[in-house]
This record gives C-alpha cells, structure tokens and sequence, in this order.
C-alpha cells in the first residue's frame, strides 16, 4: 500500500542518548519502507552515525508529512509549537513519565508507525492559543502555548491582583496566586494540579483557572474557544506571565496579557483503537485498588 506519508521527520528529545537507538531502528524501518526520513540539527547531533539529510525545524515543517517525536511530553510540546505554522501530523513515542502527548511506547513504535504508514491511525485535531503582552504602549510578539498560558506571582510570593475581560466584557478582580488559561491538552497538566476540570480535546473550549484564590467563590470555568481573554495586572509586587512554562516575560502593574485561539489547530495521530478515555484511566490510575 503507498504511504500518505512519503517524507518523515524523525526528532528526539534534546540531550538525551537513550533517543538514539530507537530513532535509528525507526529510521531504518522507514527507509526500508521508501520513506524519506530528515532530522533536525540537534538529533543529528546525537545520532552521528545516521547519515541523515540534516534540516532545520522551520525547514522540517515545509518538507515534512509527519514528525515522529521521541521523548515526552516536553519534547512534544516544543516541536508542536515550532511545527504548528506548518500544518505536519504529529506522532509522539513516549521515553518520558506521564506521556499523555506521547502515547506510543518504544516496544511498540515500529508496529505503530506501519499501521499509520498503511492509514490505520485516528487524528486529533488540538488547539493552541496564542499570547500577547501589552505593557505600556509596547506590545510583545504573539507567543505560542500548546498546554496553558499563565499569569502568576513571582520569587516574592504576594499574590496578584488580577482584572479578567472576555470579549471586553468585565468578569472580575481576583485576588490569587495566579490565573491559569488552559487548552483542552493542557487541563491534564498544571490546571489539573490547581482543581481545573479535565477537557476532552475534540473541545474547542478554554478553563479558566484560579491559583489558591483568596475568595474560595473564585471557580474554574470554561469558556468559548473563540473568546479573547484580557488580563490585567491591578496590583502586584513580582508578577510573571508564563507560555507552557517555556517563555516567561516579567510584568509590571497595568500590564494586559491577551490570550485567544491560535488558528493553526496541531494534527495528533494515535493507533487506530486509541481511546482518550482509556488513556485517563491509565495515566491517572483509574479504577485501581
């Protein structure tokens, strides 16, 4: 059967040699397939001896059918900003903890990734969101956020003040630690930590969620994909605003942090019985004694 996938990014988590052995098995697999397989630069610095034409990652997301990421979770959620613009299905095989991103294990990636060669795969479409800093009359470059974006406290540890607009519209002042915007992906990671409800993500919804408020009336909620979030710094000795606990920018008071939906969705493939339910139960231990 011909491939939908004829061109193969194969990128593995950065300083990480235990990568090496299954990227290279993988490589092999492909190529005996007749799939053209790339690396990025840092892969290729760990895997020497493959011989693999070299590409950057804007230049992997242009060329590219399919990315195959081999490590975790971070991993995967720095290749899918990077690769989102460019519109490339995404396979995660797990080498980290949790793995709710990257969902096939090394036993079983070179089985998985034939069946999703020969069109046995299901697809997730998940949203990003997309943050903006006003701080004065300077605006900051649009920073992309695959889990959450959050406005926090910093090393001084007062809480924050916080002013929340949706479409303009005032909702409230928050006193808290901090205020969590969370895609559907991101409500398993820190939203969930601070009590935010789990979302599928066939959503396109965002959760709102409060960090230790000091009003116990402050309640996570959902709100429209489509919505644009504003949140204002009222008052506030340190405060920081955080993409994916990747890019962090220092805020002042009066600062806006501006968050609404990315319209580049990220394309996930799973094996073609993959249940996000199942998933649950087995990340989070569900139903066990």
């Amino acid at each position: 059967m011909k491939s939908a996938f004829r061109t193969v990014a194969l990128i593995g988590k950065y300083k990480s040699p235990e990568t090496a052995g299954p990227l290279l098995e993988l490589a092999r697999f492909l190529e005996r397939r007749k799939v053209r397989v790339l690396i990025d630069p840092l892969t290729a610095a760990q895997v020497k001896k493959a011989r693999l034409p070299v590409l950057s990652l804007d230049e992997l997301g242009r060329e590219a059918d399919l990315a195959v990421v081999i490590g975790g979770d971070g991993t995967m959620l720095n290749i899918a900003r990077t690769l989102a613009p460019h519109d490339v299905a995404l396979v995660g095989v797990n080498q980290g903890r949790l793995g709710f991103l990257t969902d096939v294990s090394v036993e079983n990636m070179i089985g998985t990734i034939g069946t999703i060669l020969d069109g046995k795969y299901v697809t997730e479409n998940r949203m990003l969101l997309e943050g903006r800093v006003r701080s004065g009359t300077k605006k900051v470059s649009a920073v992309l956020a695959f889990n959450d974006v959050v406005v926090s406290k910093g090393a001084q540890g007062n809480m924050v003040e916080l002013e929340v607009r949706i479409n303009g519209e005032f909702i409230y002042n928050q006193r808290s630690d901090g205020l969590i915007v969370a895609t559907p992906t991101g409500s398993t990671a820190y939203a969930m930590s601070a009590g935010g409800p789990i979302v599928h993500p066939a959503l396109t919804v965002m959760a709102l969620v409060p960090v230790s408020p000091h009003t116990l009336s402050n309640r996570p909620i959902v709100v429209n994909g489509d919505s644009v979030v504003d949140i204002i710094i009222r008052s506030a000795a340190d405060p920081r605003a955080h993409f994916d606990g990747h890019t962090r920018f220092d805020l002042r008071e009066g600062d806006r942090v501006t968050v609404r939906r990315y319209p580049h969705a990220i394309s996930l493939l799973h094996p073609a019985r993959h249940s996000y339910y199942k998933m649950l139960r087995e990340k989070l231990n569900w139903n066990r004694e």
